[in-house]
């Protein structure tokens, strides 16, 4: 089931968020992902749009959308990962927001794929001065 986050939710979605970045994300050190769990809770979730997916009671994944466009996060339970959810999740904002782009590590080459596969295109390159790694800046556009 998708719903949108409530605040008692941010334990679960913080906890969510640091073990799924830190399993795809393996070329970037534990400890940048440790240190940067205040600014996901205090500053990037208060001011995203949150869709939560539940599951037997379980959050299994979750969105963030920023300034109506800019999906800040898609993570899913590393458990959970290959069942459909972020696909789910992804749908779901799409019928939201006419225009979605998102930020994702070149390494990272599973969301890269995946993101492709949900038509995203690359439509430009940046580098990331705090984690020293390149990223891809993708697009979708509705219809």
């Amino acid at each position: 089931m998708i719903r949108r986050s409530r605040a008692r939710d941010m334990p679960e979605l913080l906890s969510l968020w640091l073990a799924s970045t830190t399993a795809a994300h393996e070329f970037i050190p534990v400890s940048y992902w440790q240190a940067s769990v205040p600014v996901v809770r205090d500053i990037y979730l208060p001011h995203a749009t949150t869709w939560v997916y539940h599951e037997q009671g379980e959050l299994q994944g979750f969105v963030s959308v920023l300034e109506s466009r800019f999906i800040g996060a898609l993570f899913i339970a590393p458990h959970s990962v290959g069942h459909g959810i972020g696909r789910e999740l992804l749908s779901h904002v799409k019928h939201r927001y006419p225009l979605l782009s998102l930020e994702v590590y070149q390494k990272n080459s599973r969301a890269v794929s995946f993101y492709h596969a949900q038509g995203f295109r690359i439509i430009e390159s940046a580098w990331q001065d705090d984690t020293q790694e390149p990223t891809w800046i993708m697009s979708w556009q509705a219809g």
